[in-house]
Order: structure tokens, then sequence, then C-alpha cells
């Protein structure tokens, strides 16, 4: 891993990427050509109901319009779900694996209870406490299949982000495979950094909480982990993360008020602190500039389109 700094960017096909996530794949992409390595992309396409192939088009075509590029065809992960099921199993023999029926109602009713409330998204281990009569009696009432999920035993891991220090959470009881039988996000991101050989994985601060669950099951699995990088977001004027209630907030929504391809770049360098006000630039002039010690440390607030 020293010396190695491949990267890759993982966009969801399910809409447009908007500029805080064209700003993100331009780091990431800056992180490895600014030091020589591979930059892969993977199209995390494994939700049939919401991937379009509308989409995933319009994605690189931005991507290729800002001056981002990859190295090899994209990988799809709907493409790959043996592989993930391969992993799955391993998990299963070694007695890390239950299966859980609880709704997100249950779950969220659990986590408010009044002795004592557990963070956002955690899960309480319910379904891990069933005894086996219990397990035996909800699998032959059940009316759905189960999701499974990773019994982390509580685990605490520890991580130095290379933008933000040391971090470290703990690990809850997390989702490998939905109740539907897809394979969940964790569990195929970590298979997929393994096998395409990331050394770095550059992303949203909104994913940092993830962290500490994909280190441990890539711990688990025997597989190597690439070191973490988590960027600022950009946000709307009101301080959330960008959304269609912001108005023009991607290239082809930017276009319709006059601004190119080229005006998005200029404004993703100045945001980074990569180029002056009023600056053109193209994406490759950037790569002797980055310098990931001036990344900001804060969102940048992206203003209504002009005109």
């Amino acid at each position: 891993m020293p010396g190695r700094h491949d990267g890759r960017f993982a966009p969801s096909p399910t809409g447009p990427l908007h500029l805080g996530n064209l700003r993100t794949a331009l780091i990431a992409w800056l992180f490895a050509r600014s030091r020589g390595a591979r930059f892969v992309l993977r199209i995390e396409d494994l939700d049939p109901q919401r991937s379009k192939l509308v989409h995933e088009e319009g994605q690189l075509a931005d991507l290729l319009a800002i001056g981002v590029d990859w190295d090899g065809e994209p990988v799809r992960q709907s493409a790959r779900r043996e592989l993930y099921l391969q992993a799955l199993s391993r998990l299963e023999a070694a007695g890390r694996v239950y299966p859980c029926w609880c709704t997100r109602a249950e779950i969220r009713a659990a986590t408010e209870a009044p002795h004592g409330p557990l963070a956002e998204g955690t899960y309480p281990g319910t379904c891990r406490r069933l005894t086996a009569a219990e397990r035996a009696e909800r699998e032959r009432t059940a009316d759905r299949l189960p999701a499974l999920r990773l019994d982390a035993a509580g685990q605490r891991v520890a991580f130095t982000d290379l933008v933000r220090g040391p971090q470290e959470g703990v690990v809850d009881d997390f989702v490998l495979r939905r109740g539907d039988g897809t394979p969940a996000y964790n569990l195929a991101v970590v298979v997929d950094d393994a096998a395409q050989d990331i050394a770095e994985v550059v992303r949203g601060h909104d994913l940092i909480d993830s962290t500490p669950r994909q280190l441990l099951l890539a711990r688990l699995l025997g597989l190597r982990a690439p070191r973490h990088a988590h960027v600022p977001l950009v946000v709307g004027p009101d301080g959330a993360r960008l959304a269609k209630r912001h108005g023009a907030v991607t290239l082809a929504g930017r276009a319709a008020h006059g601004e190119e391809a080229a005006d998005a770049v200029a404004w993703m360098a100045q945001s980074l602190g990569l180029a002056e006000p009023g600056e053109t630039i193209r994406a490759a002039d950037l790569i002797e500039r980055f310098d990931p010690g001036r990344l900001p440390a804060e969102p940048t607030v992206l203003e209504p389109a002009a005109g």
C-alpha cells in the first residue's frame, strides 16, 4: 500500500450528478492524477428499481465535460453480485451473520427508547438477541425474507483520515444483504475496492460514518483496506446538502442560465483554493497545483445561477 495512490469515483446512476458530486469526483481525480496513479470508475447500480442507463450515460458525459477521465472501462456492480455473495458466505461460515426481520419503523422506535437513545441509523441488535426458538418462529410466520446483518460485536474502529485526521467509531450490526436479496452497499464497496486494488477512497464527508464499518468488514474478510479522505460538501444557500429544491445545481441546469462546463470547473477550482477569482482553467491544469493540505475545512455554498 505505501507509495500507491490508485483512486476511484463510484456514482449511483439514479439521477444526474450535481456540482457537489462533480467537485468530489474532481478532488478524487486530482488525488490520484497528481501522483501519477490510476483512476477508475465504478457504477454502483445494485438497485435495479432506481438505476437507469440514461442516468449513467449522463453522469459519464458530465465527468468528461469537466475534464475527469478514467482508466479502463467502468465496472458495474450489477455484474458482480456473485462476488458479494461469496464474501457473504465466508462471513456466514465464520458465524458473523444473522437474519433480521426488523422494519425501519421498529428500528426507529428502538433507537428512540427512553432507556438510552442510539445514533440515527444505528441498529440496536434486536434480532441478534433472539433465541433459536424465537428465530425459528420468525422464519415460520414472517411474510418476507429477512435481511442479513453482521454481528459486529460492538467493535470500536479507529483510522486516520487523510483530510480530517484521527477518527474512530463503534460499529453497529449493519446490513450485509437486504430483505429482497440485494447485497448491501457496505459489503459491495469493500469487496470492490479490494478487487480493484484501490489504495485511496476520496468521498464526501457525509459518508465518514460508514468508514469504521467498511474497515471492520475488510478486516473480517482478510482484504486490504484503502486509506480514506473525506472532503467537505457543497451545500445550498440554506446550508443543506444540494438538492433539486436549490434550483440549478447540475451542469444542465447551469447551462440553462448561460453557464458552460468551463465555468463550473473554474468555480470548483476557486472553491478549492486552486484558482484565482475570474481565472479560467482546465482540470488538467489543476494537477500540478493540487495540494490536499489546502482543501477547505468547511462546506462550500453554491450560490444560485445568475440570470
